[in-house]
């Protein structure tokens, strides 16, 4: 579903990718992991369509060409309107997307993605980052889409919202969407994904799969190719 074949793209001379190749098919979540600067967040600029690689081969869904429509991207830091409320910008990103709910099915969207029911109305100038971000997993989630592309989804979730984000997108994949986190969190990774890849220096240096390993395992793996 996700296909990247010997991926290379440079900025000013600087390799952010090396050879990156990556396939994740339907209905699996990929856990990429990497420090600041490995070339996780441009990798999804690509698949965004954002970048062009300079060389190499892109697809989602056999296609070359990126439809928006099928896919739900969530960044790290969620960008919302802040004079609307939490169901409001719900609202607003919906139909942005062509898409039409009632009420009651946003209502259910937010708090399946672990928006207490106090906060709907609220304006999200009120938030805290934690509660916006649940905000962008909701306008994600309501996309229904085939792929989701996720940049430090838990950045900001307390304990439970993060274990609840993890129960969402298996249950997501389970229905069979095609997931690629890039995270720095070993253990929400460990316990979310069902392939992990390490990457350094835009290279892909390991691939496993999380039910090999245990988070301490990863761990020690994780830090090794990094040390090294």
């Amino acid at each position: 579903m996700i296909l990247l074949q010997n991926v290379h793209k440079s900025f000013k001379g600087q390799k952010a990718l090396d050879n990156l190749s990556i396939e994740v098919k339907a209905g699996e979540i990929y856990g990429l992991l990497g420090a600041n600067g490995a070339g996780k967040s441009t990798t999804l600029n690509l698949l965004l369509g954002f970048l062009k690689p300079d060389a190499g081969a892109i697809s989602i869904d056999s296609k070359n060409v990126v439809n928006c429509n099928m896919i739900g991207y969530i960044p790290e830091n969620v960008n919302l309107y802040p004079y609307l409320s939490g169901l409001e910008n719900l609202d607003y990103f919906c139909k942005l997307a062509g898409l039409k709910y009632s009420k009651t099915e946003l209502y259910r969207f937010l708090l399946e993605c672990g928006l207490q029911a106090e906060a709907h109305h609220q304006r999200t100038e009120t938030y805290s980052k934690g509660m916006r971000q649940k905000v962008g997993i909701a306008i994600a989630y309501a996309k229904k889409a085939k792929v989701y592309l996720l940049d430090e989804p838990a950045s900001g979730l307390d304990p439970l919202a993060s274990n609840e984000l993890s129960e969402l997108l298996k249950k997501l994949a389970s229905d069979g969407a095609t997931i690629l986190m890039a995270s720095h969190d070993i253990f929400r990774v460990r316990e979310t994904c069902n392939r992990i890849g390490i990457l350094k220096h835009g290279k892909l240096v390991k691939e496993l799969h999380a039910n090999e390993v245990s988070s301490n395992e990863l761990e020690s793996i994780y830090l090794n190719f990094m040390h090294n």
